[in-house]
């Protein structure tokens, strides 16, 4: 028994879209998360305390 290919009507840049969607999706939850552990990990400056 053959199966039948399936043969999509849709142009090829419109199969693509989901997937660009989920990797730029997947890239910005990967800089946010890095942008967030770059301020919980940055030295804070010393604060000056006055002496008068």
């Amino acid at each position: 028994m053959a199966k039948d290919l399936h043969t999509s009507t849709q142009p090829w840049i419109l199969d693509t879209v989901p997937l660009i969607v989920v990797i730029l999706i997947g890239a910005h939850v990967v800089a946010l998360v890095y942008w967030i552990y770059r301020l919980a990990t940055q030295k804070q400056p010393q604060q000056r305390r006055k002496t008068h």
